[in-house]
């Protein structure tokens, strides 16, 4: 009697997950099994293509060939940006605004900011290109062009006015002016005077004396951004990190938040603000510092001198002294601004 069947041969393949069994009848011809490998190895690569994507996701790597002919791995993201120092890894060059073009470090998550809040407005502010040097307000390159890692697109007029302090001042006027809160743009002088824009809009200038400023009504009524300007002008003048210590209020580090400030008052001192926030699962906080200077420049986003190639500050980094680029500032000077 013929035997209906044949005799069942078995054919080990090994896959991507380990050694198989692959049964072929006597019947199946070559090219079938063929098939069976040629899908096995579309396989494999489709895994190992997917792990290369994640991969490089994480991190860029990139093989290097050494002396002896063996090759060793660099991480590019941990490489230094050839133009600003900063990691690779915390920075995206492309990115228009603070939030998208600094990234946070590894453990760390930008703290939630209520949408429309001052927090907001400054992740959302635009920069200036990647790379672009510090102007002063002359249109002159600043001579340390090593403390910044980005620039603002903050307007600064044609007189060496817009300094420091004069920079935060002007960066909070820009954000109520832009969310219609117009009667919050209120400045005190040196001299303690109240200088509010919406009495200015109204027609009221100021008469500034040798120890105290009045209003006096001379103009008619205007609510031009040209307007805003020149009251913004007169608050340069008359305003400064002193004035600006003594209506702020002293924080302690644990309450920080976007639009604090370190200042120094004096004349002249300093004063820098903290534009973004961020803190990992313990609760600790990191945060990067910008500032204007003098003489009179673009509000500029700063490195940390301690590593530059890391431009966050970190709450536990900050002694009873702590260095800025170009200045140094106390712990205790942290303070909340009234506006």
């Amino acid at each position: 009697m013929k035997r209906k069947w044949i005799v069942v041969i078995f054919v080990l393949c090994l896959a991507a997950a380990g050694a198989g069994v692959l049964i072929w009848q006597g019947n199946s011809t070559k090219k079938d099994f063929e098939g069976v490998q040629e899908q096995l190895k579309q396989d494999g690569n489709a895994i190992s293509k997917e792990r290369k994507n994640s991969n490089s996701r994480k991190t860029e790597d990139r093989e290097l060939s050494s002396g002896d002919g063996e090759k060793e791995i660099e991480n590019t993201s941990e490489q230094p940006d050839e133009q600003t120092g900063i990691c690779k890894s915390l920075l995206q060059t492309e990115g228009k605004t603070l939030q998208d073009r600094i990234l946070t470090p590894e453990g760390y998550q930008r703290i939630n900011c209520k949408k429309g809040s001052f927090g907001e407005f400054l992740r959302s502010y635009p920069l200036k290109k990647h790379g672009s040097p510090v102007l002063l307000y002359n249109g002159e390159e600043k001579g340390n062009q090593s403390a910044h890692a980005a620039v603002f697109k903050l307007p600064i007029e044609n007189e060496d006015l817009q300094q420091c302090a004069d920079s935060i001042m002007r960066m909070y006027a820009e954000y109520f002016w832009k969310t219609g809160q117009k009667e919050r743009i209120r400045f005190h002088f040196v001299d303690g005077f109240l200088a509010e824009y919406t009495k200015w809009r109204d027609g009221y200038r100021i008469q500034a004396g040798n120890n105290s400023s009045s209003w006096v009504k001379s103009a008619a009524y205007n609510d031009s951004y040209s307007n805003f300007k020149k009251f913004m002008r007169i608050v340069f003048a008359y305003a400064g990190t002193l004035s600006m210590e003594e209506e702020a209020k002293k924080i302690s580090m644990e309450k920080l938040k976007i639009g604090d400030i370190f200042i120094k008052g004096a004349s002249p001192g300093h004063v820098v603000m903290a534009v973004d926030v961020c803190k990992n699962e313990e609760g600790k906080k990191a945060f990067l510092l910008a500032q204007g200077y003098m003489p009179a420049q673009e509000f500029q986003l700063l490195k940390n001198p301690l590593h530059e190639e890391d431009l966050w500050y970190y709450e536990e980094e900050i002694g009873d002294t702590f260095q800025t680029p170009e200045y140094s500032f106390e712990k205790d000077s942290l303070r909340r601004l009234p506006y």
